[in-house]
């Protein structure tokens, strides 16, 4: 049983951290130390230097390292970020591209190849939009500055055509035409521009039809423990668990509220209600029954990729205590 453990978490700032943060929302047994850092820092951070006992992680690196020996993080099925991410596809508009089968043979820079933006993106664009994943050239540089190296450990496999662009960002290169497209989880600060616009405009229906097609809101980050840790405190995951999600209902509660809105959306509560009409109204399900079969496509968009070489089950992700949630 935990007694007084403090426990030092990283996450990304949002509402459904804040709670937590605020003390509104507290994990029973620990004292929580917590840090709010932008995500590519974070996660650069801690996969160096493994400052956080519990972090807001990449799902596509939580199950690469399911398959190191010592499978150092334990996650819970909390998911702080979704993304349908058909946003997220940025093109030249020199090159005649208007629909991903056009991305054929066309240079996409990616930034990290694992990350859970371009896992998805390659996977639905060839189940659902005839563009195999093998098909384009994945160009590697850093968004908005050239990269100097990894900033973690990356992973290119051999199945895919890969180039690597030192000398400027992903963000100039699309402009200037030499690269077609990027997958990406934040726009580029050359868009909107003369040479640079987003493959969907308008990306909503598009998104729209994937979720009614597949019923898959895509997760892009877990949260995970260290599993020494965890495996010392019995408990910690589910005390873990228990928190975040209640810290996700205030997150909904507040949004519903419209005596004083909490972000700048005017229609902050009509938003809600458009999105739980379209979406259900547990759109941003937590547990692990509720994201089996998101888990299980994201386990098979990761082998396809070759990113992982054990096609996983669910159940492998998470303790035994987690598999009743």
């Amino acid at each position: 049983m935990m007694a007084d453990l403090v426990l030092k978490i990283g996450v990304s700032d949002s509402d459904r951290t804040r709670p937590l943060a605020s003390g509104e929302v507290a994990i029973p047994g620990v004292t929580a130390d917590i840090t709010f850092m932008g995500v590519q820092a974070l996660f650069n951070k801690q996969l160096t230097e493994h400052t956080f006992d519990c972090c807001e992680f990449p799902l596509g690196t939580y199950l690469r390292m399911l398959e190191r020996p010592d499978r150092p993080y334990l996650a819970v099925p909390v998911f702080p970020s979704r993304h349908f991410r058909f946003s997220c596809v940025f093109v030249n508009t020199t090159k005649g591209i208007k629909t991903p089968a056009d991305l054929a043979g066309k240079r996409i820079g990616v930034s990290v190849f694992d990350m859970a933006a371009a896992v998805w993106l390659r996977g639905i664009f060839e189940d659902h939009y005839g563009l195999p994943r093998t098909a384009p050239i994945y160009v590697a540089g850093g968004l908005e500055v050239p990269r100097t190296g990894d900033e973690h450990p990356q992973f290119y496999p051999d199945r895919f055509r890969h180039e690597e662009r030192l000398d400027k960002s992903l963000a100039v290169l699309l402009a200037e035409g030499e690269i077609d497209a990027i997958y990406t989880a934040r726009a580029p600060s050359t868009w909107p521009g003369p040479t640079v616009a987003r493959l969907y405009e308008d990306p909503m229906p598009v998104e729209l039809d994937y979720f009614k097609r597949s019923g898959v809101f895509p997760a892009m980050h877990v949260i995970a423990i260290k599993r020494p840790l965890a495996e010392a405190n019995p408990g910690l995951s589910t005390a873990v668990f228990d928190a975040f999600s209640r810290a996700q209902q205030v997150a909904r509660a507040q949004l519903f509220d419209s005596a004083a809105l909490c972000t700048m959306l005017p229609w902050q509560l009509e938003h809600l209600l458009a999105a739980e009409k379209r979406l259900g109204p547990d759109y941003w399900p937590v547990g692990f029954a509720k994201n089996r079969t998101m888990l299980e496509l994201t386990i098979r968009y990761m082998h396809e990729d070759g990113l992982i070489s054990t096609v996983f089950k669910p159940e492998d992700l998470f303790d035994a205590a987690m598999l009743t949630t």
